[in-house]
């Protein structure tokens, strides 16, 4: 009569761990691809990758409908956090702002090496500069010679865009 409450137990402890490993999001063994919270003045999105590719970057999707908007006004600081997929890997933040005179500009925030963060806090380089448009990428796992060294190609993209009004 034993043998059954075993066999029952053993089952019912199979489903507990699988349902624990299914439900944990976020670490290694999430569903999906990875997405990327944008925060401002209290509001946040998720956004999904509009590109991903494998860590070759040979095989790649694509998403333009993932991109996201958020309302951030003048000098208004973005708080950006990546899940550990991406925060284990080098990766970044480019964005492009207007000044107050309404001159157009790129930028971009250092690189983050590999386990070095996940969260990012977004400031333009004036108190009155207006972002309007801001992208984690996540590089790849391989590099491409170029004239001035190497470059290592995009391997993820999130976007942001914001909205001015």
């Amino acid at each position: 009569m034993r043998e059954p409450v075993r066999a029952a137990t053993t089952v019912v402890a199979a489903a507990l761990l699988f349902a624990a490993t299914a439900c944990s999001g976020g670490g290694r063994g999430a569903v999906g691809p990875p997405e990327v919270t944008f925060e401002a003045a209290g509001t946040s999105v998720v956004a999904r990758p509009t590109q991903l590719c494998d860590v070759s970057v040979q095989d790649c999707t694509a998403d333009p409908d993932a991109a996201v908007v958020l309302r951030v006004t003048p000098g208004e600081p973005v708080r950006i956090t990546v899940p550990e997929t991406i925060g284990e890997t080098p990766w970044l933040v480019v964005f492009g702002y207007r000044t107050a005179s309404g001159e157009k500009a790129n930028a971009r925030s250092d690189l983050f090496a590999a386990d070095e963060r996940t969260e990012y806090t977004l400031t333009t380089p004036a108190a009155d500069d207006q972002l309007e448009t801001v992208e984690v990428q996540q590089l790849g796992g391989t590099f491409v010679p170029s004239t001035d060294g190497v470059d290592f190609p995009t391997r993820g993209t999130w976007v942001l865009s914001i909205d001015d009004r």
